[in-house]
């Protein structure tokens, strides 16, 4: 979902030598060239089928949805931003002055003209719907337009979908801009909420727990594909349906009453109010037996929590916090 033409924009990258420990999905190439490179590239990136070398960092970049802004702004990267769209909440407010200096492309995704207008060498997805093929943004479309594509790679697993695929994404991006150094003190301060929560629910017996995303006749839900299934375990409780083989999944509400949740999380985002989601729950006379309608206990997270960007760790500790309030006291 993205492209480059001419440049103008000169990104003054903090670049470091000597940054080992490169994840296996990103290799520095050793390739010789007769024009000045930068320290560290040309860097080559395998990402979700797409193999990409980029001979410097990007320069005009592009960021659409809200969990790729914030790993940029979280990198310091917004010098590199050109535009960016596609908020499912407000942006974390110590991302916010960065953020209010970047334009706005639209408030979903640009089309493929607003898109290629902005002059973008390389545009960043949060989810695959980035780089739809029929709105003409796919990513082989972007590439033939000179615009180099990355996608969160959470939306191409090879394995479990876990905080430490989070520190592998946040390590990509910070290679293809040439600032793996950043990315090395970004995750130690984003993993630092995690130890205390361990401590904390030690010998918890895990809650039984259905998340609600959306949906009247059926119920959008996390699957055990996506982070927020290890954001669910890792604060102390057990997606119901994380036998979903895929990240989102769609249940039918009798699968809800059948399995008893002793808990509810909401997802918060877009235009349905967290608190009409719960007076439906409440309402349903599907759900009437729960134990977690009977008892109305509902824990609320950000959807841009339970995906695959900065704030996942800060969700394990806000649900651990809701569902095992005592633990915390």
């Amino acid at each position: 979902m993205t492209g480059r033409r001419p440049l103008s924009l000169l990104l003054s990258a903090v670049l470091l030598a000597g940054c080992g420990g490169a994840p296996a999905e990103v290799k520095a190439s050793a390739a010789a060239s007769t024009a000045p490179v930068a320290a560290g590239f040309p860097v080559t990136i395998d990402n979700c089928g797409v193999k990409t070398t980029y001979e410097r960092p990007p320069r005009r970049a592009v960021s659409l949805n809200q969990h790729a802004t914030e790993v940029m702004l979280a990198l310091g990267l917004q010098q590199a931003m050109i535009g960016t769209g596609y908020l499912d909440d407000k942006i974390l407010p110590e991302y916010q002055a960065a953020y209010n200096g970047i334009k706005v492309l639209a408030k979903e995704y640009p089309s493929h003209e607003a898109l290629l207008a902005a002059e973008p060498d390389f545009v960043y997805g949060g989810f695959s719907s980035t780089f739809d093929e029929k709105e003409g943004r796919s990513r082989d479309a972007l590439g033939k337009a000179g615009i180099d594509t990355y996608l969160n790679i959470e939306d191409c697993p090879t394995g479990p979908v876990t905080l430490d695929l989070m520190d592998q994404e946040i390590r990509n991006v910070a290679a293809i801009f040439g600032v793996r150094d950043r990315a090395e003190s970004l995750i130690t301060r984003l993993r630092a909420p995690l130890a205390q929560v361990k401590e904390k629910l030690a010998g918890v017996s895990p809650v039984k727990l259905f998340v609600y995303d959306s949906g009247d006749k059926t119920a959008f839900t996390a699957g055990g594909k996506g982070v927020g299934n290890d954001v669910i375990t890792l604060a102390g409780a057990r997606n119901l349906f994380a036998d979903v083989d895929k990240a989102w999944g769609d249940v039918s509400f009798e699968q809800v009453a059948e399995r008893a949740p002793d808990w509810i999380v909401i997802y918060d985002y877009g235009d349905q109010p967290v608190a009409d989601k719960k007076r439906f729950l409440l309402s349903n006379p599907a759900l009437a037996d729960v134990p977690a309608i009977k008892e109305q206990r509902f824990a609320v997270l950000p959807l841009s929590s339970v995906v695959l960007g900065v704030r996942a760790p800060s969700a394990v500790e806000s649900l651990a916090r809701q569902i095992h309030a005592g633990r915390f006291k």
